[in-house]
């Protein structure tokens, strides 16, 4: 008989991104292996509440009409006591207590702030728990696109061009921000540093529109990014932690064509918004997918990733241009993530339980 692990699936959090962990969370939980796995699925409300979830995939559904959240219902998730009983416990909403088991790894679908950064990690940390995904460094680094491109230019992996943009500093001198955005050259993306799935990202034709942009952007992050434009095809591919040292793992490639839309926004990404094709596998020569999956172990390797990640790439008339780097990409099923990786042959399922594997093999760091 098969001892089933048992799995914390932790989603909602305090991002702007919460109803995308959320449908993720969705996904994950139709999906896992219940022969091999016992879920404990808990929310994380967006005043930062921990609550014992429902069970039920149902819930969790993302469409235009229907943003999907973790409420409080009264329940509150305890976290072990010390770094040696890995037990959570929960208060009812009555006030009773119960267990809720010896927990054998965390699997943290959260985006952005708050859960994609480092900081729900450290607590994983303090705790004791083993979890799935990068380190507190490693999410730290790769949450924050100025640091991220700092690391990986050092590493002599080619970047776009940027500038970046504080809250103070736009307050002081809003004119340098102009200057910036002219050196780099009209049009730019304007993005917060610290968040993703397209969030409060704007494509700047004019200066004219560079003010309003950058006061969307500071709405989700106290830094900015002013981007230069990159002409060239938008192509992602997913990696995975090689098994006891081994290098990194690469799917195949990924394509975003982008036909009567500005750019791949949240709409088109989740709520299947017109205008946007996501092609896997991409039409990418044998050397060119060869060269692109070496450059993506180099990233991973760069910033100390582990457990999952998707790198994002333009391919230009000059080669390959490193966009971004997402160590919790998105990971419902129909994200470019598992896409690639089903393209790969490693079926949503078998991917999901790849990753808890690798995250309870490793332990609490």
């Amino acid at each position: 008989m098969t001892v089933k692990r048992r799995v914390v699936v932790l989603f909602g959090g305090r991002s702007s991104e919460h109803s995308i962990s959320c449908a993720t969370a969705g996904g994950v939980l139709s999906a896992i292996d219940r022969e091999l796995f016992e879920v404990v699925p808990v929310g994380i409300t967006r005043e930062g509440v921990f609550v014992l979830e429902d069970d039920d995939p149902t819930k969790f559904g993302l469409d235009p009409e229907h943003l999907p959240e973790v409420l409080d219902n009264g329940s509150r998730v305890r976290w072990p006591e010390d770094s040696t009983s890995r037990e959570l416990s929960v208060t009812h909403a009555d006030g009773s207590i119960a267990s809720l088991g010896v927990v054998d790894v965390v699997f943290p679908i959260l985006h952005g702030r708050y859960g994609e950064d480092g900081t729900v990690q450290g607590l994983f940390e303090l705790v004791g728990l083993p979890y799935v995904g990068s380190g507190v460094l490693a999410s730290s680094v790769s949450m924050d696109k100025h640091f991220t491109k700092t690391v990986l230019q050092h590493a002599g992996i080619a970047v776009a061009p940027w500038a970046t943009v504080s809250a103070a500093g736009f307050r002081a001198d809003p004119e340098a921000a102009l200057r910036s955005a002219e050196e780099l050259g009209f049009p730019v993306f304007v993005k917060p540093a610290r968040a993703g799935s397209s969030v409060g990202v704007s494509k700047v034709e004019a200066p004219e529109g560079l003010d309003g942009a950058i006061r969307d952007a500071l709405e989700h992050d106290d830094r900015v990014l002013i981007e230069s434009t990159v002409i060239g095809r938008e192509v992602e591919i997913a990696v995975l932690e090689g098994r006891a040292g081994a290098q990194p793992r690469t799917s195949v490639a990924g394509e975003i064509v982008v036909s009567g839309r500005g750019f791949y926004d949240f709409d088109a990404k989740y709520l299947d918004a017109p205008g946007i094709d996501l092609v896997c596998p991409a039409s990418l020569t044998d050397e060119e997918l060869a060269e692109m999956g070496r450059i993506a172990q180099e990233v991973f390797t760069a910033v100390g990733a582990e457990g999952l990640a998707r790198v994002d790439f333009f391919l230009t008339e000059d080669g390959f241009v490193v966009n971004e780097l997402n160590t919790l990409p998105g990971f419902t099923p129909i994200s470019m993530f598992p896409k690639c990786w089903l393209a790969s042959g490693l079926a949503y399922p078998d991917l999901i339980t790849e990753l808890l594997e690798i995250g309870a093999a490793r332990g609490a760091r």
